[in-house]
């Protein structure tokens, strides 16, 4: 039975930089993947997804050359065949260097193949038992199914194999009105789709604040989206060549009848076939590994990183559990979980860029909070690239005088949130951004000014 200094399941986003990493300290390290190197972000998430958003505005910028004063011969064409090619050399690319660096590292064995726990220190792959006082889980997650009525005679797209559609669906309807479901939903609509968004709460991104949910909403509706929100009673059905899906909403018709349709309802780790009770890897009620602030499962000598481990679902959570991981065992350097900020971004168009705390959370957080604000019609960024959709707001402790959050709905807003996050991570007083000279004309040199006409938050 090979003996490992380092067994790592899973080649997402986490666990190659662990293993480079391991590797380079002279550990001897087996890096297991039974699919796709890169994970979901390479093949199904991030990478693919923002080099379809990226053509979907290309086409969008196309359509509004004559209010540039630029003439367009001809009518806009989009040709799916070609946009997929596009994406698919980008995520070939990655995937392809990164399999590549996996291959020829040394101290690193990287194995094909499913790996099972057979006790906690010794998984099977391919027949064969690999032993280690060290494994590290990074098996991400994949798109939840719901058990809803229908589901079993109706085909759906999720996600991921929305990645193979190479045609332009001529009515999309979309189940979820969240994130994954907006992006796919604004990028279709502007490839040519029609395009149905159903939801089941009372606004869509509910998560976010009201004035966020609502000013979202109407970027798409206005760029033909349709939004039915309210749906408590969704069924699913096949009639014909069409495929319908039953809502019970408070206003509309009772049901939508498209072509496709594309499931983007939540996400679910991929830990139910792992065998983790053999190695007394505990998870919670939802299939989540339990694990502390230094990423530690229940089981000693185990740890688990990445989207199945319920600290968060992003490329950056996971990447920043990797350096937390190495931090600790490498570094000496006690890192935590718990140190990092809440930060992401909604890949609409135009982005909204969220860091910390939502006004909803600061109005129940029991402090004297400050917010400033900003329309983008009044960000001459904004004005001269004429995408003036949106608005920017930074919530202040008024006694600390540190930034708890902020909401950035705008262009440019998923590159100038970072300024926030920064100035957070330094735990500064905003008078130092208030005080700083932004570049002009930029969107982030409006941050300043918000800063300075802060009033109490209502």
């Amino acid at each position: 039975m090979p003996d490992f200094d380092a067994i790592i399941i899973g080649a997402g986003q986490a666990g190659p930089a662990l293993a480079f990493r391991l590797a380079s300290a002279g550990m001897r390290v087996a890096l297991i993947e039974r699919h796709l190197v890169g994970g979901t972000c390479v093949n199904t998430g991030c990478t693919p997804t923002k080099a379809l958003v990226a053509s979907a505005y290309a086409a969008r910028i196309a359509r509004r050359a004559k209010e540039y004063g630029v003439e367009v011969g001809g009518d806009i064409v989009v040709d799916m065949l070609r946009i997929k090619a596009r994406t698919d050399a980008i995520v070939a690319a990655s995937r392809n260097g990164l399999t590549s660096a996996l291959e020829n590292t040394q101290n690193l064995s990287f194995r094909r193949g499913h790996a099972r726990f057979v006790s906690p220190q010794a998984v099977e792959v391919g027949g064969e038992r690999l032993q280690s006082a060290r494994i590290f889980i990074n098996v991400g997650g994949r798109a939840l199914v719901p058990a809803m009525p229908g589901i079993n005679e109706t085909p759906y797209l999720t996600n991921s194999s929305m990645m193979d559609v190479d045609f332009l669906p001529r009515h999309l309807i979309i189940v979820g009105g969240s994130y994954i479901g907006l992006e796919f939903g604004q990028m279709y609509r502007r490839f040519g789709s029609e395009v149905t968004i159903i939801e089941t709460a009372e606004r869509l991104v509910h998560r976010e604040d009201e004035d966020v949910s609502a000013v979202i909403k109407d970027i798409v509706e206005r760029e033909g989206v349709s939004v039915r929100l309210n749906a408590k009673c969704i069924s699913l059905a096949k009639r014909g060549d069409e495929i319908v899906v039953k809502v019970d909403c408070a206003a509309g018709a009772p049901e939508v009848a498209g072509s496709h349709l594309l499931l983007a309802v939540g996400r679910r780790p991929n830990t139910d076939d792992l065998n983790l009770d053999k190695a007394g890897v505990r998870c919670d009620a939802r299939g989540y590994i339990i694990v502390d602030d230094q990423l530690q499962t229940s089981a000693p000598g185990i740890w688990a990183l990445g989207d199945c481990n319920g600290k968060g679902a992003f490329t950056h959570t996971a990447y920043n559990d990797f350096e937390i991981v190495a931090a600790n065992l490498l570094d000496h350097d006690a890192r935590k979980a718990s140190d990092r900020l809440p930060a992401y971004a909604l890949y609409i168009d135009p982005p909204l860029g969220r860091v910390g705390m939502s006004s909803e959370q600061a109005r129940a957080c029991g402090r004297q909070v400050l917010v400033g604000e900003r329309p983008m019609t009044r960000v001459a960024r904004a004005v001269e690239k004429g995408e003036t959709q949106g608005f920017m707001r930074i919530l202040v402790d008024g006694d600390s005088q540190e930034i708890l959050g902020a909401s950035l709905l705008g262009v440019g807003c998923d590159e100038a949130v970072h300024a926030i996050l920064d100035l957070m991570y330094a735990k500064a007083p905003y008078s130092v951004m208030q005080r700083a000279m932004h570049i002009h004309p930029t969107v982030s040199e409006l941050l300043p000014t918000l800063l300075g006409d802060l009033k109490p938050l209502g």
